[in-house]
């Protein structure tokens, strides 16, 4: 028998799948209706600060990445 999942993590999981799908520029209206109902304005802010941090890393590694393996040649 699972435990059922606590109500903080499934606050962030739509927190980051709302984020996400606002990288990628679409989302559907329910959903969006949907987190606006339970997604605070701070948690998405926070999330979308940490997310721009992440994807702007991981593209300085693999800039780095490519030069280094003389790939950009």
């Amino acid at each position: 028998m699972s435990s059922p999942e606590p109500e903080n993590s499934h606050h962030l999981w739509q927190t980051i799948k709302a984020v996400a799908w606002g990288f990628f520029g679409v989302r559907r209206g329910s959903d969006h209706a949907q987190d606006v109902a339970h997604i605070k304005p701070r948690q998405i802010i926070l999330a979308g600060l940490i997310g721009a941090l992440v994807f702007v890393l991981v593209l300085v590694w693999l800039v780095r990445w490519v030069v280094k393996s003389g790939a950009a040649l």
